[in-house]
């Protein structure tokens, strides 16, 4: 069978449902309509879909039991972490495209396990979130080094499935940098299981890194063990206006050239800077007004201050333009300018939220096109970006269009493609991207990634439609059909 072809003898949902009860509980098998509807859309509510029921496995076994389950009913399976993630691949998909799946939380999946200290690692539950995480390391003099706005609900599964980057990819890479093991279950229901936490372990193919990516369609997480880097006390923070794009990447780069201790540099502009202060009630950090804004950390020994000052002081940088914190209190308060992006987005409507990434030497150059190609083919559009500078990672943001058009969404990201971009950086392709999937992969890369995934499900039960498209298509195909 090929995927998203589920079994032609299905059972009847309350057949279904009873064999569901019977591995989790009755109590974990929500079927009330206003409780399943809270969980069957995305954070922007952009993304919707109905969910035969709401299953929540409190095991591994339990997550074996219910892909069994499901197989044998010929049910597919959505599987969702914090769903805090923007291309709806952790939501069912639209009403009428398909039967309904089984929506899998993994909320009670959220153990967090002891310190290996000497190790420097920690196992966890797929549905422990960021912050729990970070908190555990932290008790132990360690630090998880990834990190997100969304860190009190974000999960570490779908951070795995997403291989989220986050705010200090620049020092210690995305997600994919921090799994040394994971325990996954697959479309089956069989368990791979690889958390001893070896470091170096040359045994043939490493079915943990298959799934760092794979948003959910290849095995559903239940476990990951996670290394740990060590604390680093001392933090600067500096918020800095610009004339440009061009000139915070010309600054990003002198800070990575002369500032080991840098760990991340947030880029944003006034509009945003603006919707913030409205949105939050925050008084801007400085009278002066600038295009663009860079924000800078340092986190490591007490020079952190000294490196960050020898900096600027060379730096073009405007002293009426620039506020500098060595404190936790100050520190958050220059970082609240922009990590409050996403809710005063929100706050306007409901976003087209893209996440791309681009050569460091495009930037300058997308950000003022992309602008102007919004702007001439939906005018009115609100366009709010801001990003992750140090990697290239910027973050576009339109507020206007209906959500249900995606022409802007195709117009931005074959922007991307052109300037040589990715058309995803974070959240993964979902269901969202899947027709624009050919921009950023050849057809030989859609080929192996169709081959996977018919390898580890060929019944197409896990996440059917996202990131892959349909049977015997691929994304070119979708983008043709939709130019129809």
């Amino acid at each position: 069978m090929t995927p998203n072809a589920p079994s032609a003898d299905p059972v009847s949902p309350a057949g279904l449902l009873a064999d569901l009860a019977s591995v989790v509980g009755p109590g974990q098998v929500l079927t009330d309509p206003e409780v399943v509807r809270s969980f069957t859309s995305d954070w922007t509510g952009r993304f919707t879909g109905p969910a035969v029921a709401v299953v929540r496995p409190g095991t591994t076994e339990e997550v074996a039991g219910v892909v069994r389950a499901c197989a044998a009913a010929g049910a597919t399976i959505v599987v969702q972490g914090g769903n805090t993630g923007l291309v709806g691949g952790s939501v069912p998909p639209p009403a009428g495209t398909g039967a309904e799946p089984v929506l899998l939380s993994t909320v009670r999946l959220a153990g967090v396990g002891p310190v290996d200290t000497a190790a420097a690692q920690v196992t966890v539950g797929a549905g422990a979130t960021l912050a729990a995480v970070q908190e555990a390391a932290r008790t132990a003099g360690l630090e998880f080094p990834v990190d997100l706005a969304a860190r009190a609900s974000a999960t570490v599964g779908g951070m795995v499935a997403t291989n989220a980057g986050g705010l200090h990819v620049l020092r210690y890479g995305t997600m994919r940098r921090q799994v040394i093991g994971a325990e996954v279950v697959l479309a089956d229901g069989s368990v791979l299981s690889r958390l001893t936490g070896l470091v170096k372990d040359n045994t043939g193919y490493d079915l943990s890194q298959l799934m760092v990516g794979s948003e959910g369609t290849l095995g559903i997480v239940t476990a990951v063990r996670l290394r740990l880097v060590p604390r680093r006390p001392e933090r600067a923070v500096a918020l800095l206006g610009v004339p440009g794009t061009a000139a915070a990447v010309a600054l990003a780069a002198e800070l990575r050239r002369r500032a080991e201790a840098l760990t991340a540099v947030e880029i944003f502009y006034q509009e945003g800077l603006d919707l913030v202060c409205a949105h939050a009630g925050l008084e801007p950090p400085f009278d002066a007004r600038r295009p663009t804004y860079l924000l800078v950390e340092l986190t490591g020994g007490p020079d952190v201050l000294d490196q960050l000052a020898a900096v600027l002081d060379d730096s073009p940088v405007d002293d009426a333009a620039t506020a500098v914190a060595g404190d936790d209190a100050g520190a958050e308060r220059l970082w609240a300018y922009r990590e409050r992006h996403t809710e005063a987005v929100s706050g306007l409507g409901v976003p087209h939220k893209l996440d791309v990434t681009l050569p460091l030497g495009a930037l300058a150059a997308f950000e003022g096109e992309v602008r102007q190609v919004v702007a001439n083919g939906w005018p009115g559009t609100t366009v709010v970006l801001f990003g992750h500078v140090g990697d290239g990672n910027l973050h576009v943001n339109l507020v206007g269009p209906p959500p249900d058009d995606d022409g802007v969404d195709g117009a931005v990201l074959e922007l991307v493609a052109r300037h040589g971009g990715s058309i995803s950086a974070e959240h993964g392709i979902g269901r969202a991207k899947v027709r624009w999937l050919h921009l950023s992969r050849s057809p030989a890369e859609l080929g192996a990634m169709r081959a996977v995934k018919q390898a580890l499900d060929p019944r197409g039960t896990l996440n059917p439609g996202v990131l892959l498209a349909g049977p015997g298509r691929d994304a070119s195909d979708d983008e043709t059909e939709r130019q129809r």
